[in-house]
């Protein structure tokens, strides 16, 4: 249910919720069904129901047991602001990340109006980053859902990044992370969307992260862009 991860931005996930459903194009080739399938077929217990949104109790109190800090992503597998999540079990997470605070904590979702609606009853630590994935322009509307968030720092996950997003405005916006559709049947990315996504965030003075290229062999496609590799991060320290 927790494991040190791959992800560039991040170093651990944490899924006390599985399962998610697709609600916008970036859904088509999810990773984690791919995964979660797989699981499944191996008989791993906590993927009994597939890709189906199950509840996990028994994950809910892993970060106290972490003493050392980390970066934490919360429900790679799933998305915390589904509709099959309730609000109860929800507030139980917000509950072990407000109690585990040596950590910091990154939430993605694309239920952003799930999110704009519960928001502001949730107890936002500092440690609690919120983030929206965004990947073409009629996505955009994610991103004012996201500013009526109370989170400290609010991000951006720009992946896979499936067209342009000229219309773009980054007010309130502290992190953007940029990235291709990897594995089966990605679907290419642009290096002018993402020149222009840079030059957004470099007018704007907000930290920019490229992920990568993706594609089928995305190792071999790499995360150089314009000849260097771009990592930036809000300057937040955690522990």
């Amino acid at each position: 249910m927790a494991f040190k991860t791959g992800i560039e931005w991040t170093e651990s996930t944490w899924n006390p919720v599985t399962g998610c459903s697709k609600i916008s194009a970036g859904c088509l080739n999810c990773y984690a069904e791919r995964m979660a399938r797989r699981l499944q077929a191996m008989g791993v217990a906590s993927y009994i129901k597939g890709f189906s949104v199950a509840l996990h109790e028994e994950a809910l109190e892993l970060p106290n047991k972490w003493r050392k800090p980390r970066a934490i992503f919360v429900n790679s597998m799933s998305d915390l602001f589904h509709e099959g999540v309730p609000e109860a079990f929800i507030r139980q997470v917000f509950s072990v990340m407000n109690r585990a605070r040596q950590h910091r904590y990154q939430i993605l979702t694309k239920r952003s109006e799930r999110l704009m609606q519960i928001a502001p009853s949730l107890p936002w630590a500092e440690n609690i980053w919120m983030g929206v994935t965004v990947e073409d322009e009629r996505n955009i509307h994610r991103v004012d859902h996201l500013r009526k968030s109370p989170a400290a720092v609010k991000f951006l996950s720009l992946e896979p990044l499936l067209g342009p997003v000229s219309s773009l405005v980054l007010d309130g916006i502290d992190w953007v992370i940029v990235g291709g559709e990897s594995g089966p049947g990605a679907r290419p990315i642009e290096e002018r969307w993402v020149l222009d996504i840079k030059e957004k965030c470099q007018g704007a003075g907000v930290p920019f992260f490229f992920k990568q290229w993706g594609g089928v062999k995305k190792k071999k496609a790499g995360r150089l862009l314009q000849g260097r590799i771009w990592d930036q991060m809000p300057d937040i320290r955690i522990g």
